[in-house]
């Protein structure tokens, strides 16, 4: 939509109507050194292909044509055409929030197909309408394991996304009675479960697999290390192709899954919006936050979509909600559906397996290269890797070449010292990984 500022006829109208002589007249209630008295530093106004220009030039400056080797929670991928232009059309981008089915039978039905893609790929039967993103959605989690199982302790893997682990933080800080327990890596790359024995009546363990080094975990053991010891596992992911080649967290033991739904059709876009998924086992259903879209049928037998189980605060009262989320990624959720349903099954296993096979690769020539695998567990898409020597200087000198080579995991995990993660998707191709490791060596 273009803007299109009010014609003076159009602001003396809107004046008479208020019983104001003129737009001063209008703020005048607004003390003199309150308001500002001269215009604003404003550049020249631009024509529409002068601006093309000036915001093609300011996005080159932010690293567009850069060879990135970085994953880390938010991944680049090829989306085709065809999402960004469905999910683009009048009838889906606006700001309306499917609250009255009668009147949004189409946005409603797309949540539902939405949530029916997740929940094959979870391998759990319900799936909510969706969260703000991954680390709300696993702190989502983590309250709603409380309720279920009606205990307050929390066991966290420190293999979990560090920033994740911070909004977990801040999520529970408030409540006086809980103690999160964070669980070490083993020598392995796998998060060791040995001191959840330690932890006194656990609501939750809460892991992500693949975890922050790429590690896939083994979710079946971390299912029976905490439904021995009486709660529930949470099992997390970042990278939701990994979901194309692994066995889904439910069929595993996953009471409730929890994700970043971002690498679904959606742009890195410096950080967001993104997209939190959660699905759950249906015996948990009433206490699972955010929204649910059922299908149903109306007074004529016709198929229709409406908002169920809504468990939230603007739906019940307060006292009985299970959160106070109070929308989802409505437009993110219909990118995602629709990038799934361009994919298909069997495309987005092939998307899965090239993204497996380029970083098995990578990883092949820097381990030719010197480098040192941090264990020797299989990974996903990326890798963490210790350096043959200080990989600083190196590092900022490729950065000044357009090349983001890997990320230093000491600010995370003191003890990696001169270990680097790297992570590669489709979007580069073998020639730039030969290119990649010739600058490295």
């Amino acid at each position: 939509m273009r803007y299109l500022p009010h014609t003076p006829d159009d602001i003396k109208e809107m004046l008479a109507v208020v019983g104001a002589k003129s737009l001063d007249e209008l703020f005048d209630a607004i003390p003199a050194d309150s308001r500002r008295q001269r215009p604003l530093a404003l550049p020249a106004p631009l024509t529409e292909w002068e601006l093309a220009a000036k915001i093609g030039e300011m996005a080159a400056r932010g690293g567009g044509d850069w060879q990135v080797f970085v994953n880390a929670g938010s991944q680049p991928h090829h989306i085709p055409a065809l999402t960004p232009y469905l999910a683009g059309r009048q009838e889906f981008l606006t700001s309306y929030t499917p609250y009255q089915p009668e009147m949004s039978q189409g946005t409603l039905q797309a949540i539902f197909e939405f949530q029916t893609l997740i929940s094959r790929l979870t391998g759990l039967a319900v799936t909510n309408a969706s969260m703000y993103d991954g680390a709300t959605a696993m702190a989502e989690a983590a309250l709603m394991a409380q309720r279920v199982v009606k205990r307050r302790a929390v066991a966290v893997s420190e293999l979990v996304h560090p920033h994740w682990r911070e909004v977990l933080a801040t999520y529970l800080a408030p409540m006086a009675d809980v103690e999160i327990t964070t669980l070490p890596a083993g020598p392995d790359g796998r998060t060791d479960y040995g001191p959840l024995k330690d932890v006194k009546n656990p609501a939750v363990l809460l892991m992500q697999s693949p975890n922050f080094l790429g590690v896939i975990e083994d979710l079946k053991q971390a299912a029976e290390a905490i439904h021995g010891a009486g709660g529930l596992l949470a099992s997390g992911f970042s990278e939701a192709f990994a979901l194309g080649l692994i066995k889904s967290p439910g069929s595993l033991g996953a009471d409730i899954v929890f994700g970043e739904g971002q690498s679904l059709g959606l742009p890195q876009g410096f950080g967001g919006p993104t997209l939190g998924l959660m699905s759950t086992k249906l015996e948990h259903v009433r206490q699972f936050p955010g929204r649910l879209v059922g299908q149903t049928k109306d007074l004529e037998g016709k198929r229709g979509f409406v908002l169920t189980l809504s468990t939230r605060e603007q739906h019940i009262r307060r006292s009985k909600a299970v959160s106070n989320i109070c929308s989802n990624a409505g437009h993110c959720a219909l990118t995602a559906a629709i990038f799934m349903a361009c994919l298909g099954g069997s495309g987005f296993r092939r998307m899965a397996q090239v993204n497996l096979d380029l970083a098995e690769y990578l990883k092949a020539e820097l381990v030719k290269a010197g480098w040192k695998p941090l264990s020797s567990a299989p990974t996903f898409n990326e890798f963490a890797l210790i350096a043959p020597g200080d990989f600083q200087a190196k590092h900022k000198e490729l950065s000044k070449n357009k090349i983001l080579a890997g990320l230093p995991l000491a600010a995370w995990y003191p003890k990696l010292k001169n270990a680097w993660l790297f992570g590669v998707t489709e979007t580069r191709t073998r020639a730039d990984i030969d290119a990649f490791v010739r600058e490295v060596k």
